[in-house]
């Protein structure tokens, strides 16, 4: 299933443990390297990073493999294959059947997952212990051996097509989806993870195919383990499964286009549909990558405009300034700030949901007043409890071995090293609210905005006028 990451950007995670393999497996070839807090990476002599976090007590493991491609390494006419081939993975094999695939799997008791997300494709397992041999070995099969029938791939097409009526369905992904399509307007990370309806009835074999020789490459892929699997173990099944990988990707125009930084387009996009009784928006200044020195502040700052939701019974108790405003003047039914980054640029906006047609003017003037006073007038107290709420958030979610592995998969495959949850809090310690005015000045107070509407929107006003609201001074 395509995934979004909104909010907090947070991760989820995987842990794992190994059996014991034969003496005669040998990985001289690797160089090993240590990470904090006992994350370990090795780079076997292909490009192929393997990294773990080993529990000597874990009873569980998650294995899984992270390859640094998305549906962003797609072009316009191929839009859809990743997410397409994450489908036909779990289809059968050169070596396994679909049947003797899901057989084996379920007589282990384990659970085989994959995702994809605009940057990533994410193939995993969770098993005990013992059984992590086994998964490598299915893993390295369907990422190596798939078949790709044609009867498969007919079949798959009709599932991916139900699939996306299904996501159309779904207010929020489509209004993040135009979100994306007008702030990248005419570059990959603006496009869809499943694609449009008409790829996905053409999609062949060919590009299927294409898109696993030029991105199943041993430098865009790092293979984790977390939980109960010693690092030495996993280093093992790694020179014995996937030491046949190709060093290195074709560099095609699709590769090269995802690797330049995407460009971000002031503009707006509207849907109106009065059959919809709420207008569901979504607005956006340029956000964070990753890697930017101001990631944990965008966090923070995100954190401080917090977030609302009318139907919780401690509504008006919710924290932040903006959430005490909508719920006084009933100005919406929810609101959700975030940051969503990406290898080089983000988003940073709030989405609104509100079925107080007449006022969805003064709900978008308050949410942008509050970006504008976080400018100028932040206060400590503000600050340390958004940092409070940020490092619960980041540490609760990585409770569990599919939390950790999921951190550990996306920090090395979007940074190249993996920042320790001690590192964050520290970072996150470190933010005052001088660096939160700081950052609202460099990236929200008068920045063009992207803004995705879809509903009941009439009453909301012009691109113009929203624009004019990024600068008020009180």
């Amino acid at each position: 299933m395509a995934s979004r990451r909104l909010a907090l950007n947070l991760t989820q995670g995987l842990r794992g443990r190994a059996g014991g393999l034969p003496l005669s497996l040998r990985r001289g070839l690797a160089t090993p390297t240590s990470g904090e807090l006992g994350t370990k990476t090795t780079t076997l002599k292909n490009g192929l990073t393997v990294a773990t976090q080993y529990s000597p007590y874990a009873q569980t493991s998650t294995v899984g493999m992270w390859i640094d491609a998305g549906s962003r390494a797609e072009t316009a006419e191929t839009n859809g294959t990743a997410h397409f081939l994450e489908h036909l993975a779990f289809k059968g094999t050169s070596k396994r059947t679909q049947q003797q695939l899901e057989l084996e799997i379920e007589n282990m008791g384990a659970h085989l997952n994959a995702y994809t997300s605009r940057e990533n494709t994410v193939y995993f397992a969770k098993a005990l212990n013992q059984d992590v041999p086994k998964c490598v070995d299915i893993l390295q099969d369907i990422l190596q051996n798939s078949k790709l029938e044609e009867s498969a791939i007919e079949r798959e097409r009709d599932v991916i097509l139900r699939e996306s009526e299904e996501v159309e369905k779904q207010l929020e992904e489509v209004v993040f989806d135009h979100l994306h399509a007008t702030a990248f307007q005419q570059q990959p990370l603006g496009r869809t993870i499943l694609g449009p309806r008409e790829n996905i009835r053409d999609i062949t074999r060919t590009e299927l195919s294409n898109y696993i020789k030029n991105n199943y490459t041993a430098d865009r892929m790092v293979l984790v383990g977390a939980g109960g699997v010693p690092h030495d173990e996993l280093v093992d099944m790694a020179d014995k499964y996937f030491s046949g990988l190709p060093s290195r990707g074709s560099n095609t125009e699709a590769y090269l286009l995802s690797k330049k930084k995407a460009d971000f387009i002031g503009s707006d996009v509207r849907i109106r549909d009065d059959t919809i009784p709420t207008a569901n928006i979504a607005i956006a200044v340029e956000g964070v990558s990753w890697s930017d020195p101001d990631y944990f502040t965008a966090l923070v700052t995100q954190a401080i405009v917090g977030n609302y939701d009318k139907a919780l019974g401690n509504a008006s108790h919710q924290g932040s300034k903006l959430s005490g405003i909508v719920h006084k003047n009933d100005l919406a039914t929810s609101y959700m700030s975030f940051s969503t980054s990406y290898s080089d640029t983000g988003l940073w906006g709030i989405y609104l949901v509100t079925d107080k047609l007449t006022q969805i003017d003064d709900l978008v003037h308050f949410s942008l007043r509050e970006w504008s006073r976080l400018a100028g007038n932040v206060t400590e107290a503000e600050v340390e409890r958004a940092k409070a709420q940020l490092k619960a958030s980041i540490l609760l979610s990585l409770d569990g071995t599919t939390a950790v592995a999921e951190d550990i998969g996306r920090q090395i495959v979007t940074t190249g090293r993996r920042m320790s949850p001690g590192e964050i809090e520290r970072l996150i310690d470190n933010i005052t609210e001088k660096d939160v005015m700081e950052f609202a000045n460099k990236k929200i107070w008068d920045q063009d905005i992207a803004v995705s509407a879809v509903g009941s929107i009439e009453g909301l006003f012009d691109y113009s006028r929203i624009r004019a609201d990024m600068s008020r001074n009180f």
